[in-house]
């Protein structure tokens, strides 16, 4: 019994002992790895640390008005390869490498054959499992890789990695490149300038996250691409652009930079009634004969104006009463001083005594402060007020960011001085980007109402719509009728026989306004006596006059070719664009009546003021003249009201008889000292000499009527 009781104690020493032991070597183990292979150890788990990383979506594409793609994501692959994977033995690994050397080698040409050949081998003997082989390669070059030895035995067989990621890519270039933004070149913060900026959280999508495991260094290898949170792609925007009108006005708009050797410009086409934009483009000389688009001037440029700001000036001072355009301008010799300071006008001589109205189109700067400060003189905060209630010193708020500030100061600034007034009347002091001026225009074209530039009229999410943008009001009447149209018929009267009378054409007509102004650079003025002395040369309309349906501004910097002025640089792009708008679009060439009343109103050739005003006096119809003492009209329907236009006569110059009788042609031809040939019945179609033209008494002037006698064989062509 003792016997069996040492037996039964001394294994149960001997299992204490054993635990005992056990514990000390554990105990030992904790020891000798806290002190002795921590830091081996910690290395190890560093190499099998595992994360989530962002997974970026693809970003939405950026449309034109009828779904052209302007941007777009298209895929581009990192190529990796894992040197160590299990089924990639050294027997075959070396069988294949030079073949693989030589045909990395051939499709990338950044390598020759044994530098790849030698890479490859030492990124092997370093057990690399995230070995880099080509950054950025297209879809093609992938599809082509994936057959080169080894790389066809696929990921797990072949260690290739493939990482994909997503470009941006600008299927049309150039066009409309800076409108439709890109992603800034700032490395340290990724920015989207243009409509890719502002409309960025709708683009970009919802990020996605994948599991990655690190395996050296700084060296993230996928766990497997298909174990991720998959994104949520990006939405598409359409915006308002068309591509034919774009490429139409900056192909116009780079010709004229180039021949004027100018330092930039820009040009936007908006739809008068829903101030859609068209077209934006601007263009930077960046080498002799080249210009790419670096900035927006359109919508970030803000600067004087010049003369185009004189709309603003007649729009205010005819709605308060303060003008009417027969009203007599004694501009003398084009010479009036402010203070000291002497203001010109651009005709050397001066016009002497002029209309007002005759000031707006032959664009006098003195005319135009003359009218201004005699009217505000005493309380130019009145001025200023009328050009507030126009809304035109405020941002338009656009969809897009950028937009330069507009300045138009009043009495209480403390810049504010005596000569501010005459120089704001004639577009200094005050500044305006080219996209704002053109809104203020637009106003005109559309009844009064100004409507906010669009860029953007839709967002779509797979293809449906899930946000839409329309046509916004920011003021619903600039002015009253009665201004706007005396506003309309004498930017009318700029083309027909005003400053830009170059773009007056017989086929459609065109309202708008020629602008020349001396460019201020920072603190330097504006240079002196023609020395140091930039200009910007601008035009602003629209068209057809009856109908408008688009309305254009073209402003050219820093022309270098010896002329600047709005209406020999601006205004042929501005023709250039109309022309061929017109010429594309048939739908603007019918002029329906506005109204039915305007049917009513029956057609009337030009003649004399007091038959004209009789007729119209007895049918009941209302008329409006800018000049009550002219002798010969010639009337235009604006709504349900007849403008009575003045045909100007003057000894020695051609008289415009187009659209007359016979008899009152023939009356104020030979008025004018001229002997008259004739050919058909009816109005007429057609004079041999064009209007403006200096003649002298006895000149013969053929004149064509619409209904042309029958021809017979041996009849003689009249001389002219």
């Amino acid at each position: 019994m003792k016997e069996a009781k040492k037996s039964i104690l001394l294994r149960t020493y001997l299992v204490y002992l054993g635990i005992l032991l056990f514990a000390f070597a554990i105990m030992s183990r904790v020891i000798y790895i806290q002190f002795f292979e921590t830091t081996e150890l910690l290395e190890q788990a560093k190499k099998q640390e595992l994360s989530w990383f962002d997974v970026e979506a693809i970003r939405g594409n950026i449309c034109s008005d009828d779904g052209t793609l302007l941007a777009t994501s298209i895929p581009i692959f990192d190529i990796r390869m894992d040197l160590r994977t299990d089924s990639l033995s050294d027997e075959i690994f070396r069988q294949n490498i030079d073949s693989l050397a030589n045909r990395l080698s051939f499709l990338f040409r950044d390598r020759t054959p044994s530098q790849y050949r030698d890479e490859l081998w030492e990124a092997r003997r370093n057990g690399e499992r995230y070995y880099l082989i080509k950054r950025k390669i297209t879809y093609p070059e992938l599809k082509e890789l994936r057959t080169f030895p080894i790389f066809r035995r696929g990921k797990y067989k072949g260690g290739l990695i493939v990482i994909p990621h997503y470009q941006r890519e600008l299927p049309y270039k150039e066009l409309a490149k800076r409108t439709i933004g890109y992603e800034s070149t700032d490395e340290s913060n990724r920015v989207f300038v243009g409509l890719e900026g502002f409309f960025s959280q709708h683009l970009q999508g919802v990020t996605g996250q994948r599991l990655m495991r690190k395996v050296g260094g700084e060296s993230w290898v996928p766990v497997d691409l298909e174990n991720e949170l998959e994104p949520q792609n990006g939405d598409d925007i359409i915006t308002t652009i068309d591509i034919n009108v774009q490429d139409l006005a900056e192909q116009a708009l780079i010709r004229e930079l180039i021949a004027d050797s100018a330092d930039h410009g820009c040009v936007v086409v908006m739809e008068v009634a829903s101030g859609q934009v068209k077209a934006i483009a601007n263009l930077k000389r960046v080498g002799p004969g080249r210009y790419h688009e670096e900035y927006n001037y359109a919508i970030g440029e803000s600067s004087e104006p010049g003369s185009t700001f004189k709309l603003v000036s007649f729009m205010v001072a005819l709605e308060d009463g303060k003008i009417d355009l027969h009203m007599p301008v004694a501009t003398g010799h084009g010479e009036v001083f402010y203070s000291g300071r002497k203001m010109s006008d651009s005709h050397k001589g001066g016009y002497g005594t002029i209309t007002a109205r005759e000031v707006f189109e032959k664009s006098s700067n003195v005319g135009t402060s003359l009218l201004i400060t005699r009217a505000y003189g005493n309380n130019p905060q009145k001025f200023v007020d009328g050009i507030y209630k126009l809304g035109i010193q405020k941002p338009l708020g656009l969809q897009i960011s950028g937009e330069g500030t507009p300045t138009i100061k009043d009495t209480k600034d403390k810049f504010w001085s005596k000569l501010s007034l005459p120089w704001m009347s004639i577009g200094y002091e005050v500044a305006l980007t080219p996209l704002q001026l053109l809104t203020f225009y637009n106003s005109v074209a559309n009844n009064g109402v100004m409507v906010k530039p669009l860029f953007v009229k839709e967002i779509r999410r797979n293809g449906q719509a899930v946000n839409q943008y329309g046509t916004e009001v920011l003021n619903p009447s600039v002015c009253s009728p009665v201004t706007l149209a005396k506003l309309r018929m004498i930017m009318q009267g700029v083309v027909d026989q005003g400053t830009a009378t170059n773009v007056r054409n017989p086929v459609y007509k065109i309202a708008g306004k020629t602008g020349t102004a001396q460019v201020a650079k920072d603190n330097r003025g504006y240079g002196k006596d023609g020395v140091g002395v930039e200009y910007k040369g601008s035009f602003v309309g629209f068209f057809p006059v009856e109908d408008p349906k688009y309305s254009i501004i073209v402003v050219i910097n820093n022309p270098k070719k010896g002329k600047y002025y709005g209406a020999s640089i601006a205004a042929p792009v501005f023709k250039e664009i109309s022309d061929q708008l017109y010429a594309q679009h048939p739908e603007i060439r019918f002029v329906a009546p506005r109204d039915t009343a305007s049917q009513l109103i029956p057609y009337a050739k030009a003649g004399k003021r007091s038959d004209l005003e009789q007729l119209y006096g007895t049918l009941g119809i209302p008329t409006l003249s800018s000049n009550p003492t002219a002798l010969w009209i010639r009337p235009q329907l604006v709504h349900q009201t007849v403008n009575l236009i003045p045909e100007s006569i003057t000894q020695g110059i051609m008289p415009d008889v187009t659209g007359m009788g016979l008899r009152d042609a023939i009356f104020l031809l030979e008025k004018t000292g001229l002997m008259v040939r004739v050919t058909g019945k009816g109005s007429v179609v057609f004079q041999s000499i064009a209007p403006g033209s200096p003649v002298t008494t006895g000149t013969m002037v053929l004149i064509q009527l619409s209904v042309l006698p029958p021809t017979k064989p041996n009849d003689k062509k009249p001389k002219a």
